[in-house]
């Protein structure tokens, strides 16, 4: 599989990117295993709505991007250290990194969700106390929301700590975990994919935004061109296909629509009728 997500990601370096031979390239960090922000398909594609908004700015903007795969914990020092030029993986806005980096315009809200599995008897209060082993995501605000409110307080939970969420949803549903805390949306993708077999308890309202990173003062300026880009995305309607297409169906419709469609972005360049594209066949 990582093969074949290489050659994916060439084919996204090469086409997808600038308009013509010596563009200016950046290289995207990404955490691909975090649907429907961003994962790698059966088939090796690299998709998600953070890669294609970034793959759709590209093209308004006129440079190309390399997409590299990035544990999350490990891109915001990456970008620090000018290995990556933008970090493109749901990152919340944070006066704490806000530090070290520079954030785009915020471009998603979001809360935290409590999985549970199906049948467990637990609601929001039971699986965050008692002794509950709860899961999250090295780095994330996440993690850091129950270290902070929970732990950092004395109630009584282990927080047990992940390199990519999937990993820790895989052990809630093995019985190593009573809970795990994400994102709304990526849960939502989760109790989607095991159905029956997993539930959101409740949703702590953190109202976190998310936006686009990197490198303190923009040495590069590409923070205007990313705000340029998602005006343009906005005001065209590409956005708003982007979302029905990414929020809301399965994986697999999500994923034979980006195949069905990726030659509109690719060989085309349209961005207006590749967004239509996947919204249409991602919900029919």
């Amino acid at each position: 599989m990582r093969k074949r997500a290489w050659l994916w990601a060439l084919v996204g370096i090469v086409l997808v990117g600038g308009v013509a031979l010596g563009a200016e390239k950046f290289v995207v960090g990404c955490d691909i295993a975090w649907a429907p922000f961003e994962w790698v398909s059966p088939k090796g594609a690299y998709l998600g709505f953070d890669l294609d908004v970034m793959r759709m700015i590209a093209i308004l903007e006129g440079y190309e991007i390399e997409i590299r795969d990035t544990a999350f914990d490990s891109i915001i020092p990456a970008v620090v250290a000018g290995k990556v030029d933008i970090g493109a993986s749901g990152f919340t806005i944070t006066a704490e990194r806000a530090e070290v980096v520079d954030f785009s315009q915020a471009y998603w809200t979001s809360d935290q969700a409590v999985v549970v599995r199906e049948g467990s008897g637990l609601n929001i209060v039971t699986a965050l106390s008692g002794g509950a082993k709860v899961g999250a995501q090295r780095g994330t605000t996440g993690a850091g929301w129950v270290e902070d409110n929970l732990v950092g307080k004395g109630v009584n939970v282990t927080l047990v700590l992940y390199e990519t969420y999937p990993e820790a949803v895989l052990d809630l549903l093995a019985g190593r975990l009573d809970a795990v805390v994400q994102d709304e949306a990526p849960s939502q993708q989760a109790v989607k994919e095991y159905a029956g077999q997993l539930v959101i308890a409740g949703i702590i309202k953190t109202y976190e935004e998310f936006g686009f990173l990197v490198a303190k003062g923009d040495p590069k300026r590409i923070l205007p061109r990313i705000n340029e880009g998602m005006a343009k995305l906005k005001a065209s309607g590409a956005w708003d296909n982007l979302v029905a297409a990414y929020f809301g169906p399965s994986l697999d419709k999500i994923e034979a629509a980006w195949e069905a469609c990726i030659s509109i972005l690719v060989e085309e360049r349209d961005v207006v009728r590749y967004a239509q594209c996947l919204a249409d066949r991602a919900t029919q």
